[in-house]
């Protein structure tokens, strides 16, 4: 569940994780560079990575609130709270403890206790029998995206969300100098997760999660906030 503490990878069981020459943690998809605990300095995860540790479970009351990419959290669906991997990273968790396993997809940053990796939904949660012992050892490994899940979806980068909408509209003029199309989209107040009115500037609109990762990659150095994230979240 969530907490207070956040979780750091640089302790001595995770080093053993890293590929040889590099010192970034598993999350990396290019590159070597300095150890900086959870701040993602690529963002795009290697597929085929992994990571051990304890997973744990979340539910009320974040239920209908919004998570941290913007999506309003569904405790059925399969999908996971990571302090660090990218927003839209596919990971297979297995239950070292039974050996059972489900994909899931991160849409949140978590868990917030020491020592935890990983917080899955309820629903992921179920499929690996971790609802009544609440915490167990997991594997990780990141993977690519499930056809299904891909089958039929646009993508877009959220560069920045603004509290007003002229300081969305500032941005936005700078956006289209070199980027088409960028687009403004309010996104209602959620009462119950204290989440006031905002407007996000995205940046394009693509098909394939690949396409959408270029677009980060190139608008990141000066948005280094920006995530990618479905064209149909709001």
């Amino acid at each position: 569940m969530h907490m207070t503490a956040r979780t750091s990878f640089w302790t001595n069981k995770h080093r053993g994780l890293l590929k040889a020459g590099c010192s970034l943690t598993f999350l990396l998809a290019i590159g070597c560079g300095g150890a900086r605990q959870t701040k993602i300095s690529n963002p795009v995860a290697r597929v085929g990575a992994v990571e051990e540790g304890i997973a744990s479970w979340y539910g009320e009351p974040y239920h209908g609130r919004r998570t941290a990419n913007g999506e309003v959290y569904d405790m059925e669906q399969m999908t996971a709270a990571h302090p660090s991997l990218p927003f839209e990273t596919w990971v297979l968790v297995r239950n070292l403890g039974n050996r059972q396993s489900a994909q899931v997809r991160i849409t949140d940053r978590g868990p917030f206790v020491k020592g935890r990796i990983i917080d899955l939904s309820r629903g992921a949660a179920r499929e690996i029998d971790l609802i009544r012992l609440g915490v167990t050892k997991v594997k990780l490994t990141v993977i690519e995206q499930p056809r299904s899940y891909g089958r039929g979806k646009e993508f877009t980068v959220q560069v920045s969300s603004a509290r007003t909408r002229q300081n969305a509209e500032q941005l936005e003029r700078q956006l289209r100098k070199g980027y088409d199309p960028v687009v403004i989209r309010s996104r209602p107040p959620i009462t119950n997760g204290n989440t006031p009115e905002s407007w996000r500037i995205l940046v394009g609109r693509v098909k394939d999660i690949k396409q959408a990762q270029k677009i980060l990659l190139d608008v990141r150095p000066k948005f280094p906030n920006s995530f990618v994230v479905g064209w149909d979240v709001n």
